[in-house]
């Protein structure tokens, strides 16, 4: 009987891998001598759009790289330039000055890829 109590709990169990209907993003920042790690995030606020708005707003002191996955089509991907390039725009738009990791992060993806951050 025990057994087929946990075989029901773990049927019913969520998953521990999401799958949401858009990309999961996590930020990669640098904590200096304590190294680099991943941002613990909500898988409702891994979306691009949340991850720009942190940016924007500084809640990340100093990242370094954004990583977007797809649980259900099986990928995952840099995604730092794109997300540069949204922060510069939304920045832009809104006519607010970058704090000083996203400018960071900012300034880094332009030396990796000047072409497509150049103009912006």
């Amino acid at each position: 009987m025990h057994s087929v109590c946990v075989a029901l709990e773990v049927l019913m169990s969520p998953s521990l891998v999401p799958s949401p209907d858009h990309d999961l993003h996590f930020v990669l920042c640098d904590f200096g001598k304590y190294g680099k790690a991943y941002i613990e995030t909500d898988p409702t606020e891994a979306d691009r759009d949340t991850i720009v708005r942190n940016m924007i707003d500084g809640q990340y002191g100093r990242p370094v790289r954004v990583i977007a996955i797809n649980p259900a089509e099986g990928w995952s991907r840099d995604v730092s330039e794109e997300i540069a390039i949204a922060v510069l725009t939304a920045a832009d738009v809104e006519d607010r000055v970058l704090p000083a990791g996203t400018s960071a992060f900012v300034q880094e993806q332009r030396l990796r890829t000047p072409a497509r951050l150049a103009d912006i």
